[in-house]
């Protein structure tokens, strides 16, 4: 007997019921099609795939046959493809890519035939990925299914926001009003606003009881100082943080850099001397506070808790979605601070070490020799870099800021670069710290 059964009878049930699911939503697009008068050959292909997502729900929700010999599953050597990905420095190439894609294919996006197709092939992909037993424990568990909610969520949203700034973006490079004028009706408070709110809090107070009934509590086994959970998470909403601490020291990632971006968005509206966007949608004209939003919160906060909750498993190792959490998977690294890499691997000679009944200020001397390197580094990345951006790339910005407004914006951007730039190092030199002081328990 399988105790890890890729399909049980059970579970081709519940597929079969995502099947019924995405075939009634397709009806209603083909009709929608139909109603609206597009091509008969758009009306057909439309209506032969929802034909066969019925028939294939109804094989599975109704199918006799045994799981073993079920023939509709992912297969293998897609498996295989996906799990050999499962890297870190693959995943965040992976994610910039895909960043990329979106920004760059934005108004093919946001076409509601090209939106819905790739709706149906996110649905497909979970359908199909679902006949695998590892994926389903990690989707699965109770603590992760608002996650996969998450992603469809954060996915239309951003969706919708691209579908109104490139109209927006059309609407002002073809001389037309906005949409924000255009359609401009003013309601009342009451009853419109007040009724709709009314709706909204009884659809959303149903949901939470149908998803309390359905699904059962994430509740473990009591807290034990001897027993710990492997691996030990962080709720959802914390893992960025969290994946951070596999960067930075726990001063840098958990309080330093969270009160950056805190205090960032704060300082934003007296930063940002463009005044265009205000009140309507649009990325042509404010396409620099766009992307380096959306790069903050897509690859660097969402791709974050999309790899803590999905890519590592025990041990904090990286597994495929399709991989077993096998909690005797050790990965060796031996990563080395930039002192050790410039001192004895450069420099062929030992770290400078004070004497033993060296004075303070001589050990600081040694301190500061033997991590010279490093806080050249970053003196020169917050203190110089930002003065010869200001001559080149953010010029403009310079001129139209000033200097302290331009100085504030311009390390609030380092700060944020700072993620993926030791990222990168960990991946390529197992870089751990850029300056490592543990007697004073500062590292960078």
């Amino acid at each position: 007997m399988n105790p890890h059964p890729d399909l049980t009878s059970e579970v081709i049930r519940g597929i079969g019921w995502l099947y019924l699911l995405l075939f009634a939503m397709n009806a209603f697009w083909t009709a929608l099609a139909f109603k609206k008068k597009a091509s008969l050959s758009s009306v057909a292909a439309w209506a032969i795939y929802t034909a066969i997502l019925g028939m294939v729900g109804i094989a599975h929700v109704t199918g006799g046959a045994q799981p073993e010999h079920f023939l509709i599953r992912m297969p293998e050597w897609f498996k295989s493809i996906i799990d050999a990905g499962a890297k870190p420095e693959i995943y965040f190439t992976l994610s910039l890519l895909l960043f990329c894609a979106v920004i760059w294919l934005r108004e093919t996006l946001v076409k509601p035939t090209v939106a819905w197709v790739v709706l149906n092939g996110m649905i497909l992909f979970m359908a199909l990925s679902m006949t695998d037993y590892d994926f389903r424990q990690i989707v699965g568990k109770p603590d992760n299914v608002p996650i996969v909610a998450m992603l469809f969520i954060v996915a239309f949203f951003t969706w919708l926001y691209f579908k109104r700034a490139v109209d927006n973006d059309q609407r002002i490079a073809a001389g037309r009003p906005l949409f924000e004028q255009e359609d401009n009706d003013k309601v009342l408070v009451w009853p419109d606003l007040v009724y709709t709110e009314m709706i909204c809090m009884v659809i959303l107070t149903a949901v939470l009881v149908l998803w309390g009934t359905v699904l059962q509590a994430p509740l473990e086994e009591p807290a034990s100082a001897s027993r710990t959970p492997n691996p030990s998470k962080a709720p959802w909403y914390f893992l960025g943080l969290q994946e951070m601490l596999v960067y930075y020291d726990p001063w840098m990632a958990g309080v330093v850099l969270p009160s950056v971006i805190l205090v960032g968005l704060m300082a934003l509206p007296y930063i940002d001397f463009n005044k265009k966007g205000n009140g309507y949608y649009t990325f042509n004209e404010r396409k620099f506070s766009i992307l380096t939003f959306m790069f903050g919160f897509l690859p660097l906060w969402i791709g974050l808790i999309i790899l803590g909750t999905f890519l590592r498993g025990p041990n904090w190792n990286f597994f495929g979605i399709y991989e077993f959490w096998d909690v005797h998977k050790l990965e060796v690294l031996n990563n080395v601070n930039l002192s050790e890499m410039v001192w004895v691997n450069q420099l062929q000679q030992p770290l400078p070490v004070a004497p033993a009944d060296a004075g303070i200020w001589t050990k600081i001397g040694y301190i500061l020799l033997r991590e010279s390197v490093g806080l050249v580094a970053v003196v020169l990345y917050l203190g110089v870099l930002p003065m010869v951006m200001a001559m080149t790339v953010f010029r403009k910005f310079f001129m139209r800021m000033g200097f302290l407004r331009y100085m504030v914006f311009a390390n609030l951007v380092l700060f944020m670069a700072c993620l993926p730039i030791k990222m990168v190092l960990r991946w390529s030199l197992n870089l751990k710290y850029i300056v490592a002081i543990p007697e004073w328990f500062f590292n960078i």
